[in-house]
């Protein structure tokens, strides 16, 4: 597989911006950027205008890939961006060229409020069937947004990182995704915030009613189950500062919750071989259409 990060390009905010954090993660990694962007033909009743034609459509449409890798060249010079542009349809392109990439960076635009952020059907499609890990970036997001703030209480991005937040399922942990949270909390010399989220066990109810309550028990249990999973990654990463977070309540309202102080959110996405519908997951969904920061999915088997 060849190491580059490739970005859906469309010329929105968004994919500006999604642009831009792919720079900033090509100089952790080391690795150049391709801005791809995807152009439909036109109809061909639409191309016999003169003001709409084919051509016309193609000049704009490879404006688009151009000025935004000038661009970048120049906020990021020591980072290789190239272009590129396929006819076709946006999800299917973008797939294909997933498949000879590190990453797969989109933009995803906020709907505001509680309403939380559009993904798209182009942009959840290629969540759902990405085999690499995607990463989605709303629309306004700069590298300040990810660094803690200078002593002054300013923003800057020459302070260090705030922490990568990694979802995880202690009763089903998948490796892919726990060394993804760990490699980008170890390029960013950021703290790993690993969060899961639980219920109490149908058992508590009975317990209670024969006089007792197990509830400390059980958190104990949980809080052990996610140390035990952690503990051959923090001796893989020594050098990774890790925390741990073990709460009671919903798992995709933790993250979200804790998404308002990270750099990163990091996800997993169980591999579907049905080829009908779309097969997120609901916690991971739910992260990412109302967490604040740049959330990375990551498939698994």
């Amino acid at each position: 597989m060849a190491r580059t990060i490739t970005v859906g390009l469309d010329g929105s905010a968004e994919s500006r911006a999604a642009a831009e954090w792919a720079a900033r993660e090509a100089a952790l990694r080391q690795v150049p950027v391709r801005l791809l962007h995807v152009w439909q033909p036109v109809p061909e009743p639409m191309a016999e205008a003169p003001l709409l034609g084919a051509e016309t459509h193609r000049h704009w449409t490879e404006r688009i890939p151009r000025e935004a890798a000038e661009g970048l060249r120049l906020r990021h010079p020591g980072v290789e961006v190239t272009t590129e542009q396929r006819a076709g349809a946006p999800a299917e392109v973008l797939l294909e060229a997933a498949r000879d990439a590190e990453l797969l960076v989109l933009g995803s635009r906020a709907l505001g409020g509680l309403a939380g952020f559009l993904i798209g059907s182009v942009g959840q499609s290629v969540v759902a069937r990405a085999e690499v890990p995607v990463i989605l970036v709303r629309a306004g997001e700069q590298a300040v947004d990810e660094h803690v703030k200078d002593p002054a209480g300013i923003p800057s991005a020459a302070t260090g990182f705030r922490p990568v937040v990694l979802g995880l399922d202690t009763d089903s942990p998948d490796e892919t995704v726990i060394t993804f949270a760990f490699e980008e909390a170890r390029r960013r010399e950021a703290v790993l915030t690993v969060v899961t989220g639980w219920n109490l066990p149908p058992y508590y109810v009975y317990s209670l009613a024969a006089g007792a309550d197990l509830r400390e028990d059980v958190i104990r249990e949980r809080a052990a189950a996610l140390t035990e999973v952690l503990l051959p990654w923090r001796e893989k990463y020594p050098d990774v500062e890790v925390t741990e977070q073990s709460r009671l309540g919903s798992p995709a309202n933790h993250l979200v919750d804790a998404a308002h102080e990270a750099s990163l959110v990091v996800v997993g996405r169980r591999v579907r071989r049905n080829p009908f519908g779309v097969h997120i997951g609901a916690v991971t969904h739910a992260v990412m259409h109302h967490a604040t920061t740049p959330v990375a999915v990551v498939a698994h088997d």
